[in-house]
This record gives C-alpha cells, sequence and structure tokens, in this order.
C-alpha cells in the first residue's frame, strides 16, 4: 500500500517527493510552536480525512516549517497551518489557517 501522507525530514527529502510525484502535490506546512499546534493537528485529522479519496490523484506532504525551512521560505509560507498546491513544482494555490474536511475538498477540487 502506498504512503498517504509523506513526512520529510528535511528539504531536501522534500524536493525529492516533489520531484518524483507523478501528479499535483498538497503541501501542507505546520509548525510547533504553542499557537501552531492546535490548528495543525486539525489539519492532521482533516487531511487524514480526505487521504485516502484523493489517492491516486495527489500526493500528500505534511511539511513541518522547522524542517524544512528552505521549502517554507520558497513558496512564501508565513503562517501554520497553510496548504499549498503544487503542480510541477509551481504553486497554483495557498491558503494560510485550518481548514474544515469540506473546505479542503472545495479548495482541492477547484485546483486539480
Amino acid at each position: 500500500m502506498a504512503q498517504r501522507v509523506h513526512r520529510p525530514r528535511e528539504d531536501a527529502e522534500f524536493d525529492f517527493i516533489l520531484g518524483m510525484s507523478s501528479v499535483p502535490v498538497l503541501a501542507y506546512f505546520t509548525g510547533t510552536w504553542p499557537k501552531a499546534i492546535e490548528p495543525c493537528r486539525v489539519m492532521d485529522l482533516v487531511v487524514g480525512d480526505i487521504a485516502d479519496d484523493y489517492t491516486s490523484r495527489l500526493t500528500i506532504v505534511r511539511t513541518d516549517i522547522t524542517r524544512c525551512p528552505t521549502a517554507t521560505e520558497r513558496y512564501g509560507i508565513t503562517g501554520a497551518p497553510s496548504c499549498l498546491l503544487l503542480k510541477e513544482g509551481e504553486a497554483v494555490a495557498h491558503s494560510t489557517g485550518p481548514m474544515t474536511t469540506a473546505e479542503v475538498r472545495t479548495f482541492l477540487d477547484g485546483h486539480l
């Protein structure tokens, strides 16, 4: 079974996952500072809820801002949680803040 949500430990691994993906990538950025922890946990649950439905059309990457600072800067991520939809490495959609399952589905379906 394919891994549903990738969790890169560093920028090089993030870039490797992007380079190997033949489908768009949902990179959702998380943080570990006190105000970000709970909203990021919520996003973990939301992304987990939709992961099976999008497995064939999307690669999902949970990206810790602290572990992947270059990717965070490259895509202009300024808060956590943030969702970024990438096609061939280029950002096509961006959202900052926690979202519901329905909001994530709308976000994805509008751009896939």
